[in-house]
């Protein structure tokens, strides 16, 4: 039996699979935002679990973050409790078993790999479009995730191919840099830019309004976000020829992506004999627990 725990903003979740991955145990419960809290509120859930089914099993964590490869501890994680803490060590002292994390989108790519939109495919990126733009690299069922711990994090990269309207309102990222392809792609980002250009009537809309709306200024934002992404996507494509790019977050359940973006990134990439296979996730929001569990191979 595989474990995964997905430690996300406002819920923790776990859920068991069985040696066919099936699910066999699914529980949420509220985020706990204190380290120690945290700590013992994953551990309160994989007693449960097994008490539950009578199985122990081996336990994968996804996190908004990841654990530096030089020190043991986590960085760059959204939940800021968690950050230069041994989060990995503290939670095996606890469970007394080994534990493996990973970031949540390395699981989210790792899931739809191993049972999901990407399954059978050898090498599989995995894309997250929502509040931020986030990526994970999956080779032979293996998470890739370099030597720091950020392999797949495209979200960081410049936008390629920025005109010079783009360079003048390159937008700042809390990285330090401009034009970061998350501040261009994201939800937020998209809300950001229809208001810069066509949101005097609608100044407050979010991408979830302007996404499925038919009017011309919407339409508008929509082609410049298409655009964008499909260049960002292209550079992807360039270095990894991936078998498939698996869509993943709030603005993968755009339709008009998955017939209008293989073409766009097409005419950006060095490939010319086909487009790249763009699909939407399987497992919508449950494949970051899911793909946590497939951190153990079986």
């Amino acid at each position: 039996m595989r474990l995964g725990v997905d430690l996300g903003g406002t819920k923790t979740e776990i859920i068991a699979l069985g040696d066919s991955g099936a699910e066999i145990l699914r529980r949420r419960i509220a985020t706990v935002r204190d380290y120690s809290g945290t700590v013992q509120a994953i551990a309160g859930l994989v007693a449960e679990a097994e008490k539950q089914l009578g199985l122990r099993g081996s336990v994968g964590l996804a996190i908004p973050g990841t654990v530096s490869r030089l020190t043991g501890l986590i960085k760059n994680a959204n939940s800021t409790w968690l950050n230069g803490k041994p989060f990995a060590r503290d939670l095996e002292n606890v469970l007394g078993r080994p534990v493996r994390l990973a970031n949540d989108a390395n699981c989210f790519a790792l899931s739809e790999a191993a049972d999901g939109a990407g399954a059978g495919c050898g090498v599989v990126f995995g894309v997250i479009l929502g509040t931020g733009t986030g990526g994970g690299v999956v080779v032979n069922g293996q998470v890739v995730g370099g030597a720091h711990g950020i392999g797949g994090e495209w979200g960081h990269n410049p936008l390629p191919g920025m005109t010079a309207e783009e360079w003048r309102e390159a937008p700042a990222c809390y990285c330090g840099q401009r034009g970061c392809i998350e501040q261009w792609l994201s939800g937020p980002a998209l809300a950001e830019d229809f208001k810069r250009h066509e949101g005097r009537a609608h100044p407050d809309w979010t991408a979830e309004e302007i996404a499925p709306s038919q009017a011309p200024e919407a339409q508008a934002a929509m082609d410049r976000w298409m655009e964008r992404l499909g260049r960002a996507l292209a550079s992807v494509v360039n270095i990894l020829d991936p078998d498939a790019i698996v869509l993943g977050g709030g603005l993968s359940n755009i339709e008009r992506l998955y017939r209008d973006l293989p073409p766009i990134v097409e005419r950006h990439a060095f490939t010319p004999e086909a487009p790249s296979r763009i699909v939407k996730n399987r497992h919508g929001d449950s494949s970051g627990v899911r793909g946590a569990a497939w951190l153990w191979a079986l």
